[in-house]
C-alpha cells in the first residue's frame, strides 16, 4: 500500500547487527540446550522451590521500506517534521517494495506532492506478521537520521496492518501522538492489563479506529472490542467510526479523507495541541 513528483521515495534497508551465518556441518551445530543435568537437591523433593531461566538471544532484524519526504522537507528546520509510520496488509508482504504501495499513504503521496508527513513504509517478510520489536527499532533509527519531531509521530495501517497499529500502539502509548488502526484488531489484555508505567500514556493516547460493517475477513467486533476496552480502561479520546456497508476494504474511504489527517495533526504527544 505507497508517493509522488517532489517525492523522495527510497528503499532502505534496516539492518540491526547480529551474528553473521557461518556454514555448519551436522557435527558442528551445537545442542539448544547445553545445560547439563544436576544432582537433585534432596530437600527440594516434595517441595516447590524458587528457580530462575536466564536466556540471552541474539537476534537479526531487517526490514525493507519506503521513506518520503516532503518536498519542502528541511533537514534543518527547527521545529522538525511530523512523521506517519504505515503498515500495509498480509497480500503486500514479500520482497517487492512495489507491492507497499498498491493501497493507503504509499499510493496517495505517488500523485500528492504537498503530503505533510515524512513517510515510512516498511514491507513485512514473507509469511510473516508484523513485529513490534522490529518496528520500534526502525522508529529509533529513522527519528535520529531524519529531522522529526519526536512529538508528531503517528501510527496507521490496514488489515494485518490494523492488528499491528493495534500492538505496537498499545506497547509503546508513550512513542506516538495518535494512532489509527483500520479493519484489524488486537489483544484486549494487553489493554486490561497494561503495565502501570504505561496506563496514563495509555489512557491520554488519541484513537481513531474505522471499520466497515459487512467486514467478512476481519469482523467488525474485532474493532469494536478494543475500543470498548479503552473506554474501560479509562482513556480519554477513543472513537470508532463504521461504514455500515463497507466490506474490508474501509480504508479507501478513510484515507481518501482529508479530514482523517487534519485530525492527526490536531495532536502532538502527551495531549499537547498541535501548532500546526
Amino acid at each position: 500500500m505507497c508517493v509522488n513528483r517532489f517525492t523522495t521515495c527510497l528503499a532502505l534497508t534496516l539492518c540491526l547487527p547480529l551474528l553473521a551465518a557461518t556454514s555448519l556441518t551436522a557435527q558442528d551445530v551445537p545442542s539448544q540446550n547445553t545445560a547439563e543435568r544436576q544432582p537433585t537437591n534432596p530437600d527440594m523433593i516434595g517441595n516447590q522451590t524458587p528457580q530462575q531461566f536466564r536466556y540471552k538471544a541474539v537476534e537479526k532484524q531487517e526490514l525493507n521500506y519506503l521513506l518520503y519526504l516532503p518536498k519542502a522537507y528541511d533537514a534543518d528546520r527547527e521545529s522538525g517534521w511530523p512523521l506517519m509510520l504505515f503498515l500495509h496488509g498480509a497480500g503486500e508482504r514479500g520482497n517487492d517494495l512495489a507491492r507497499v504501495k498498491i493501497h493507503g499513504p504509499p499510493k496517495l503521496v505517488e500523485t500528492d506532492p504537498d503530503f505533510p508527513f515524512v513517510l515510512v513504509s516498511p514491507q513485512c517478510p514473507e509469511d510473516q506478521t508484523w513485529d513490534t520489536s522490529a518496528l520500534s527499532r526502525l522508529l529509533d533509527d529513522v527519528t535520529v537520521r531524519l529531522n522529526i519531531d519526536t512529538d508528531r509521530v503517528y501510527l496507521t495501517g490496514l488489515s494485518m496492518g490494523g492488528y499491528g497499529t493495534w500492538n505496537l500502539g498499545i506497547a509503546e502509548p508513550q512513542r506516538f501522538a495518535a494512532i489509527a488502526p483500520i479493519c484489524g484488531g488486537g489483544e484486549l489484555l494487553d489493554i486490561l492489563l497494561v503495565p502501570a508505567a504505561q496506563r496514563a500514556a495509555l489512557q491520554n493516547l488519541p484513537v481513531w479506529a474505522f471499520h466497515g460493517g459487512e467486514d467478512t475477513v476481519v469482523p467488525v467486533d474485532e474493532s469494536q472490542r478494543m475500543v470498548a476496552g479503552l473506554k474501560r480502561l479509562g482513556s480519554k479520546n477513543v472513537k470508532l467510526t463504521i461504514y455500515p456497508d463497507a466490506g474490508h476494504n474501509s480504508w479507501t474511504q478513510t484515507y481518501d479523507n482529508p479530514e482523517f489527517f487534519t485530525w492527526l495533526l490536531q495532536h502532538k504527544r502527551d495531549g499537547q495541541a498541535a501548532n500546526e
